[in-house]
């Protein structure tokens, strides 16, 4: 199969705005530019940043808490990384020219900021953080009303103005900022309640030197569980680095060494969780939906017994589920397009291999906190170890190939040709995906199959056509 999405557009990838720390769009003058256009969009047509949410998720709509500090103001949030609160800056300066109100909430994760802008009643969330990248990135994720990234719509009027004559401020003594960071208990309060009393169990929790570095430890222990806390001590250099949800050894040794119960890893800005079971095997996203999609089916909360994730995910999981009776509704890679899948289809659960899950029985964002409290509440319910989760996959192979260019990819003859041949090979019993990276340089080629021999050698294959043709 090939994948011919390319990235959304020139400025806005898959995940918002995304460059090194000073650089592109992240530069000071272009961060004002940011700051300005989307405070622009906000004054003229704030519409256009909400997300339409449909009558099945009416209780996403919930009305803000009463007293909301964030009441009409742009949220602003940023994760660990030492260029975030510059950036911070120039993007307040840049919507305060405007005439917004903007409030700061410090350093929290991303969920953490869309939480807020739809518990606070906010105008528009902002969110300074690169995920997993190294800490020399950084970028910028906007979020709707409803606690959603903004419509495409939206960011699509936003690079329309960043492309045009830079644009000047409209007030000229803006309002200060004001700090809400001593609000934002706020966002524990509302993840507390999804899971009940642990009473003992011991989990190792990696925070990467990110977001979630503050809150997960406390929260964890206000619910009885015993925490063993790793990479908890972000000095601005070190998020993502060797540790968190794409390095999850270290969380892995932990759980052995200390006989957790579960260890789970979030990645920088804490959007994402990676599991270890209790025998110390790493378990990812899939391992979630099929525990957490069983669950819900056998309650009949699984609308339609339908579960939403991303052509990524393992051919495995989908024969798994549908052994079950589920059925696996297939998107682009991204959450956000997750979550489109879900509003238009009605599903509750949903997400990807790399940890980002959906509950939209509980919020509108992927969250790496909930999504751990959800897993050990279900646990604990059903009386289960993680392990007990796991299903058979198929042998996959992920090749990153770096391309000098993004061609669509169904006018590249050589490419085609290689895909059909492995496809050919694989008949029913597998799948090959070929598709570009939404913020990097790469070409990324996906074989799953029944014998890893075979999935190894047709991934090298169709990787050595891509690089010929596109590097």
């Amino acid at each position: 199969m090939l994948d011919s999405y390319l990235p959304m557009g020139e400025i806005f990838g898959t995940d918002g705005i995304r460059d090194r720390a000073g650089h592109g769009f992240l530069a000071p003058d272009k961060l004002l530019q940011v700051g300005r256009a989307a405070g622009s969009l906000l004054r003229k047509s704030p519409a256009r940043l909400r997300t339409l949410i449909p009558k099945a998720f009416h209780h996403l709509r919930g009305k803000p808490l009463k007293g909301a500090p964030g009441h009409g103001r742009v949220i602003i949030g940023r994760d660990t990384r030492a260029s975030g609160s510059e950036i911070e800056a120039a993007l307040a300066e840049g919507f305060q020219s405007m005439g917004a109100d903007v409030g700061l909430a410090g350093v929290i994760s991303t969920p953490g900021v869309a939480t807020l802008t739809h518990l606070w009643g906010g105008a528009l969330g902002v969110v300074i953080s690169a995920s997993h990248n190294p800490a020399s990135d950084n970028g910028i994720k906007l979020i709707s009303p409803q606690g959603f990234k903004i419509p495409d719509g939206a960011e699509d009027s936003i690079e329309r103005l960043l492309k045009g004559k830079p644009l000047a401020g409209r007030i000229k003594k803006p309002k200060p900022a004001i700090d809400l960071s001593p609000k934002t208990s706020d966002y524990p309060d509302f993840l507390a309640k999804f899971c009940r009393p642990l009473n003992g169990m011991t989990i190792a929790i990696d925070c990467g030197h990110g977001a979630a570095s503050a809150f997960a430890g406390p929260l964890f222990r206000r619910l009885g569980s015993k925490v063993i806390l790793l990479n908890a001590s972000p000095d601005g250099t070190n998020i993502n680095a060797g540790c968190g949800a794409l390095h999850p050894g270290q969380v892995a040794e932990a759980v052995r060494r200390e006989k957790a119960d579960i260890g789970v890893a979030f990645d920088g800005d804490a959007d994402r969780a990676i599991f270890v079971d209790e025998t110390g095997v790493v378990r990812d996203g899939e391992t979630v939906l099929a525990l957490c999609g069983l669950h819900l089916q056998e309650r009949k909360k699984l609308p339609r017994n339908t579960i939403v994730s991303t052509v990524m995910a393992n051919f495995g999981l989908e024969r798994h589920l549908a052994a079950k009776g589920i059925q696996l509704k297939r998107t682009r890679v991204g959450d956000k397009f997750v979550a489109e899948e879900m509003l238009r289809c009605g599903a509750a659960l949903g997400g990807e291999p790399s940890g980002h899950v959906l509950f939209f029985d509980a919020a509108p964002a992927g969250d790496g906190m909930l999504t751990a409290l959800r897993v050990v509440d279900v646990l604990a319910e059903r009386g289960q170890k993680l392990s007990q989760a796991a299903f058979p996959r198929f042998p996959q192979v992920l090749l990153n190939v770096k391309v000098a260019r993004k061609p669509p990819l169904e006018n590249a003859r050589g490419i085609q040709a290689a895909v059909r041949a492995a496809e050919q090979e694989l008949g029913a019993d597998g799948r090959i995906l070929v598709r570009y990276s939404g913020t990097e340089a790469l070409c990324r080629v996906m074989v799953e199959g029944p014998r890893e021999e075979m999935v190894k050698r047709l991934a090298a294959g169709v990787a050595d056509a891509v690089q010929k043709e596109l590097s």
